[in-house]
């Protein structure tokens, strides 16, 4: 673990529905020990992305770490571009989908240990109607489920599994959806299609067995059917899912249309309702403090 860093921890007080004192009382612990220097940002949902941006400038950090979810993670991935300052995860959000591909355990010291050491993997990115994307991006159910969840009241997992139930019964999917890739123009119908440069949701579903975060490539997923049995299959390891329930694309760029405004969703953020979806690989790439284990892909620098 380097010493002498100069940390940002920025720290999301709301999300999770869960108390961030005892990180923030961790870090301050062990940046004392490091003989570093330590200032915490608390979000409040007002002008963050300016704030941050003006302490990134002021107070040049040599590694950012995020007490938060997704959302948290790429507002300072959009606001670093690319630079060549690592970042830390202590993940404190809903579902914490890039925490989960990225193998993070939940205790708060081997947390701390693995966010200031010096094992990284670059994150490719996805710019997705002109903002970033990390992780998972859809249009369809799950997006719908993801509206009702953040108008809801219950927070965690526990609140995306109320929610379910009420989303299937008003769902009107199949939706139908044009998809545009490499001069080829696919029609198909479906419950809900993803832009994937992960291979799971937070909630442990593997719904991209074969993704990687460094190939240069994201994949496009057309799940056909709403199938239970396949759906289970997701949560285990190994897995091989059947054509008839889903069918995946890879590629660098994409356009995808339906004939009516449907919900879309980028990292587990609900954006509204559209028609037309444009991604494409995004130049940046995030540097990220991973566990020294072996990650799938071989993705240690």
């Amino acid at each position: 673990m380097s010493t002498n860093q100069r940390v940002l921890l920025v720290v999301n007080p709301i999300s999770g529905g869960r108390d961030k004192t005892p990180i923030i009382e961790q870090v301050q612990k062990k940046i004392q020990e490091t003989e570093g220097e330590l200032k915490i940002y608390k979000t409040t949902g007002t002008h963050d992305k300016y704030r941050l941006m003006e302490i990134v400038e002021d107070f040049k950090p040599t590694r950012v770490l995020i007490a938060g979810g997704d959302g948290s993670i790429k507002l300072m991935a959009e606001i670093l571009k690319g630079d060549d300052i690592p970042i830390g995860i202590y993940p404190a959000g809903s579902a914490n989908g890039l925490a989960e591909n990225l193998q993070l355990p939940s205790n708060i010291e081997e947390l701390t240990e693995i966010a200031l050491g010096d094992n990284f993997i670059l994150l490719d990115t996805i710019e997705i109607n002109k903002e970033l994307c990390l992780h998972i991006s859809d249009i369809g159910l799950n997006a719908e489920l993801i509206k009702n969840y953040q108008e809801g009241n219950i927070r965690g997992k526990l609140g995306y599994i109320i929610q379910s139930i009420p989303t299937l019964i008003k769902s009107e999917f199949p939706f139908h959806f044009k998809i545009e890739k490499e001069g080829i123009t696919l029609h198909r119908n479906a419950v809900l299609l993803a832009i994937a440069n992960a291979k799971r949701y937070g909630t442990g579903s593997t719904i991209n067995p074969k993704g990687k975060y460094d190939d240069g490539v994201f994949e496009v997923l057309v799940f056909k059917e709403f199938n239970i049995p396949e759906i289970l299959k997701t949560f285990r390891e190994d897995v091989e899912l059947s054509s008839d329930f889903i069918e995946i694309f890879s590629t660098s760029e994409v356009m995808l249309e339906c004939p009516k405004e449907i919900p879309f969703q980028i990292d587990g953020e609900y954006r509204g309702e559209v028609k037309k979806v444009h991604a494409a690989i995004s130049p940046i790439k995030i540097k990220i403090a991973v566990p020294q284990k072996k990650l799938p892909n071989k993705l240690i620098i």
